[in-house]
């Protein structure tokens, strides 16, 4: 009564290859935040692991380069607006015989490099992320109190990594700050055996176990690399992954399950009628002729779900 008899026949199946893999940060929605002026740490405004939204402070910094710069942008435009007055005051003389044309045309030259300065100062401010009000109170001439540099995020993500301390001192363009990543969508590397190499293929998709209360998160294979991993002989397959919840963390080890897209055939048996010899060569009962049973050796290719080649 426990007999099943299970008739073999060749049908089509999708391959299935397990793999192990590690989290990793999307490149593509994460930077490192580089100071963009020299000068010591002041403070520091967030923690690790604290999400921040693009453009909000990251760290202050007392900047000469700063200093220097919105300082530069108010003798800009003072000097500006007394170019352009005189280039309007000669304007009007020349019409009058009061000055030659050649002076008022020295006037209008002067008025357009200063005007040109002043917008070159004003753009330097810009790429030092400086906070608008503070722009908007230089161009209404309002007095500005105690210029400080501000470290901000250029994206919209979680503090992954704080790499300064307060005191420290910056160089501009050279000192890494920070590592900020949005982490709604991370990478898995998965490690592709050679031998299943030829089953995997961009496009595929993909289940990623956490072993976290057997969470399974769906993704998609966006890569396999050129490269052999010379460690572990195996190539990466990079994996994207949505994690809406956080439950995938840098560096975390996962279980990685990849499901062609095209399908395969072949002769598929349960897993259950595959045995083992005392050589623990495999083996199947198969029906013969006369109702008896003979013991064929197999060679066994890819499990699919309760099913083996």
């Amino acid at each position: 009564r426990r007999i099943h008899i299970y008739t073999v026949a060749q049908s089509q199946f999708r391959k299935t290859v397990e793999a192990t893999g590690a989290v990793d940060f999307d490149n593509d929605q994460t930077t490192s935040v580089l100071a963009p002026f020299s000068g010591p740490v002041s403070r520091l405004l967030v923690s690790l692991g604290q999400r921040v939204k693009k453009g909000e402070p990251l760290a202050e910094v007392d900047s000469p380069d700063f200093a220097a710069a919105v300082s530069a942008y108010v003798k800009a435009i003072v000097t500006a607006k007394n170019a352009r007055r005189l280039a309007e005051a000669d304007k009007d003389l020349v019409q009058h015989n009061g000055v030659s044309v050649r002076e008022e045309e020295q006037a209008q030259t002067d008025a357009a490099n200063a005007d040109a300065d002043r917008d070159a100062a004003r753009q330097a401010l810009v790429s030092l992320d400086v906070d608008p009000r503070l722009i908007r109170d230089i161009e209404a001439g309002r007095a500005v109190s105690r210029v400080q540099g501000v470290i901000r995020a250029p994206i919209s993500g979680t503090v992954a990594e704080k790499l300064i301390t307060p005191g420290q001192l910056l160089q501009a363009g050279t000192t890494p700050c920070f590592i900020v990543a949005n982490l709604s969508r991370v990478w898995v590397m998965a490690q592709i055996s050679a031998s299943d190499l030829t089953s995997v293929r961009v496009g595929d998709t993909a289940q990623v176990e956490t072993g976290i209360a057997s969470t399974r998160l769906g993704g998609t294979v966006a890569n396999i690399s050129a490269l052999v991993d010379p460690d572990t002989r195996a190539v990466i397959a990079r994996v994207v992954v949505e994690n809406p919840e956080g439950l995938l963390k840098k560096q975390m080890y996962v279980h990685v399950r990849i499901q062609a897209r095209q399908p395969s055939s072949g002769l598929l048996v349960p897993v259950s009628a595959i045995l083992r010899d005392d050589e623990n060569l495999p083996f199947v009962y198969a029906v013969q002729r006369d109702s008896s049973f003979a013991r064929p050796h197999v060679t066994l290719g890819l499990r699919t779900g309760d099913q083996v080649v």
